[in-house]
C-alpha cells in the first residue's frame, strides 16, 4: 500500500492545528517524522488515517481519496487523547477490550494467552499507567497489529513518556519489516538521538526529498 499526503492542511477554531504538510510512505517503509510540541503531531496522525478531514490538501492510499480505507488500513497508536488508553485501567482489562474490538476471542482465558505469548504477565494488574515507556508502546503497537486489517501504523510521540528512542524505533523497524506502512510522530531531539534521516511536521518533505 501507498500513503501520500498532498500538502495536508487543518485549521482550528482559533488558530492553524497543522501547518501544510506533504510526506508518502509505503508498504515496508518507516518514516520518522519530526515536529516541535504542538505543531500537529495528532492532526497529522488523524488526517493521515482518514479520521479528520484536511480544511486543505489530501490523503490519498494507494492513488485513491478514500477515507474510509484509510481508517480500515491505518492505526493510530497512543494518539493523545484519541486512542491512548485509560491510565487507571488494569493491563489485563485493556487487552480484553482491544482484542474483543479486533474481533478476537477476549474471554479470561484468551487474554492470558495473549499476555503469556507477549511477555506480559508480570503486568497483568498493572494500571496502565504504571507500565514501562518501553512495555507500554510495545503493547499498543501488539494491539494494534492484531486487527487484521491493519496494514498501516502511526506512532504518536511514543517520545512523550520517556525512556529510549530506540525501543520504539526497532518496534516501528519490526513492523516496517513485517511489510507495514510505518510512521512515527516524535521530537526532533528524538530523532537526532537516533541519527536517522527524518521528514518534518510543516513541510513540503517529498520535494525535499527529490531536490
Amino acid at each position: 500500500m501507498e500513503i501520500v499526503a498532498d500538502a495536508v492542511e487543518v485549521n482550528g477554531a482559533h488558530s492553524p492545528l497543522l501547518a501544510p504538510t506533504s510526506l508518502h510512505v509505503s508498504s515496508g517503509d518507516l518514516l520518522v517524522v519530526t515536529g516541535e510540541p504542538n505543531s500537529g503531531h495528532t492532526a497529522l496522525a488523524l488526517a493521515l488515517s482518514g479520521r479528520l478531514k484536511p480544511g486543505r490538501g489530501r490523503v490519498l492510499i494507494d492513488g485513491a481519496d478514500d477515507p474510509k480505507a484509510l481508517r480500515r488500513r491505518v492505526a493510530i497508536v497512543d494518539g493523545p487523547d484519541i486512542t491512548e488508553p485509560e491510565p487507571s485501567v488494569p493491563v489485563r482489562t485493556m487487552v480484553a477490550e482491544a482484542l474483543s474490538i479486533a474481533g478476537r476471542r477476549s474471554g479470561r482465558s484468551a487474554v492470558r494467552t495473549w499476555l503469556t505469548g507477549h511477555d506480559l504477565t508480570e503486568h497483568a494488574t498493572t494500571r496502565v499507567e504504571n507500565l514501562p515507556a518501553a512495555e507500554r508502546t510495545r503493547l499498543l503497537v501488539d494491539l494494534a497489529c492484531a486487527v487484521k486489517n491493519t496494514d498501516a501504523l502511526v506512532l504518536d510521540t511514543p517520545d512523550r513518556h520517556g525512556g529510549d528512542p530506540h525501543v520504539w524505533y526497532r518496534l516501528a523497524r519490526r513492523e516496517a519489516r513485517r511489510q507495514r506502512a510505518v510512521l512515527v510522530l516524535c521530537s526532533p531531539h528524538s530523532a537526532d538521538r537516533l541519527a536517522v534521516p527524518h521528514a518534518r511536521v510543516g513541510a513540503d518533505n517529498r520535494a525535499e526529498e527529490g531536490a
